[in-house]
């Protein structure tokens, strides 16, 4: 099998206009097959203790499934990671805006054209509108291909005085509560390896093959604001972005960048088995890239500073997310940055602060004050979903679309105040219709939440909720 660097659209992320003479050039596509396929000779994560790794009940399997996936090709190269770094030192400047989303926890018998056809067209619907709102480029960076494992806060699950191993995700063990699914796998890692690069290649032919057109991502937008309840709200930018796209076309304009995009992969680095042994020595630099994903990063429960994950981070030239609920003190804010960006590289690192709607106004100003002062230059980017679950009386963990605005208006309130760069945001959102978080121009009330509640893990928005949620940031995006 041909493993293809899935996401090297050359397209410029905003409407016809170039990345900046100060960027890196779009084509890399001459210097991104070069990562050695040998193992990584000094792994020094692996003496560290780290959270939230799954019991294999037998070591010597996980030992052969690491020597196989050690010996197969990269998923992704290091010259594209290179790439997204440099977009992503864009965002931290305040030159760009970082659009991250997809599911939760990916399944295996997801990975079909029609599923990974919709969560991308929900992206390039929600891009368009950001990108021509912001004036600025869009980064799309997909959660998607490797987000197969989760961290869970209990190690168990009791059903009917039944305790089983919790599901951590397709990548560990499976869904349905019994004791064979239920124990850990490392089978599953290369089903995830194997699942991964499927979805990467269909991703490469969606977005350089034409299916992410514009016009054609514009007039998907039109026929949303014809059908959504909240339509009228959108109908003005709307009809904004149809005028630019037709005034361009009169003047017998029609680049390339109209045709096809950039798009980037990440997920959450958290089984440090799979992550290391898809690590490799980039031949140009000598340098390590974590080649399951363009940018990887480290979850709220993973980001001990003293654990594996960091210091696995830290040795990786990809670019990288850090997790910040609502107890990270300054300090530690501070240390990060001098683990894992010690150059200060502006695209090196971003803060994923995911506070919650009744927190983020507190919290995240001194956070963004003392690291603005500290002369770093990093991506400050809102995750409205995880600080805002809840427990419906159905036993449903949900999230009210209300929330989810709120902390997005919070997080831009902060930055507008102190005068930085709302960065992005980053949201689990699928491409499907589905009943899983309240409220939304649909009006989603619990009582339906069990009509179309498939999500193996967390809530997320659905297609509708997603756009939603676009033209508003993008009318927050606007006000700053």
């Amino acid at each position: 099998m041909k493993i293809t660097a899935g996401q090297i659209g050359r397209a410029s992320q905003s409407l016809g206009r170039g990345t900046g003479p100060d960027e890196e050039p779009r084509n890399v596509v001459g210097v991104t097959v070069n990562a050695e396929s040998h193992a990584v000779a000094k792994a020094t994560w692996r003496d560290l203790p780290a959270a939230q790794q799954p019991e294999y009940p037998d070591a010597e399997a996980l030992r052969d499934v690491i020597a196989d996936l050690e010996s197969y090709p990269p998923l992704v190269f290091a010259g594209e990671c290179d790439q997204l770094r440099a977009r992503m030192g864009a965002v931290a400047r305040g030159e760009a805006f970082l659009l991250q989303g997809g599911d939760c926890a990916e399944a295996f018998d997801a990975v079909s054209a029609d599923h990974i056809r919709a969560k991308l067209k929900t992206l390039l619907q929600m891009s368009a509108v950001l990108t021509y709102a912001a004036s600025v480029p869009v980064v799309k960076v997909g959660r998607i291909a490797g987000q197969y494992s989760k961290p869970r806060s209990k190690g168990t699950e009791t059903r009917d005085g039944v305790t089983l191993p919790t599901y951590r995700g397709d990548s560990v063990n499976g869904f349905d509560f019994n004791e064979k699914a239920r124990i850990p796998d490392p089978e599953r890692l290369k089903r995830m390896y194997n699942a991964s690069a499927s979805t990467l290649n269909l991703v490469r032919a969606f977005t350089t093959g034409g299916y992410a057109d514009l016009r054609q991502v514009h007039a998907w937008n039109q026929d949303f604001v014809k059908s959504s309840p909240s339509g009228q709200r959108y109908e003005a930018l709307a009809r904004e972005i149809d005028n630019a796209l037709n005034f361009m076309k009169a003047c017998g304009t029609d680049p390339a960048e109209f045709k096809a995009v950039e798009f980037y992969a990440s997920h959450e680095a958290l089984l440090l088995d799979y992550e290391g042994a898809l690590t490799r020595t980039d031949s140009r630099t000598g340098k390590l890239y974590d080649t399951s994903g363009h940018m990887v990063w480290v979850g709220e429960r993973t980001r001990q500073l003293d654990h594996a994950h960091i210091e696995f981070a830290s040795r990786i030239a990809n670019p990288i997310g850090i997790k910040l609920g609502p107890t990270t003190s300054v300090d530690e804010a501070l240390t990060y940055i001098d683990r894992l960006d010690p150059e200060r590289e502006p695209g090196r690192l971003t803060f994923i602060v995911r506070m919650g709607a009744d927190k983020v106004r507190d919290k995240l100003p001194e956070l963004v004050e003392k690291v603005t002062a500290s002369g770093a230059v990093v991506a400050w980017v809102t995750d409205p979903m995880h600080g805002n679950t809840f427990e419906a009386a159905s036993g449903h963990k949900t999230r009210r679309f209300d929330d989810v605005l709120d902390e997005v208006k919070g997080f831009f309130e902060v930055h507008k105040a102190l005068g930085t760069h709302p960065g992005g945001i980053h949201v689990e959102l699928t491409g499907d219709d589905v009943t899983e978080c309240v409220g939304g121009g649909d009006e989603i009330f619990v009582d339906d939440l069990h009509q179309r509640y498939e999500t193996a893990c967390d809530p997320r928005l659905n297609r509708s909720q997603s756009l939603d949620l676009a033209f508003l940031v993008a009318e927050m995006y606007r006000d700053q």
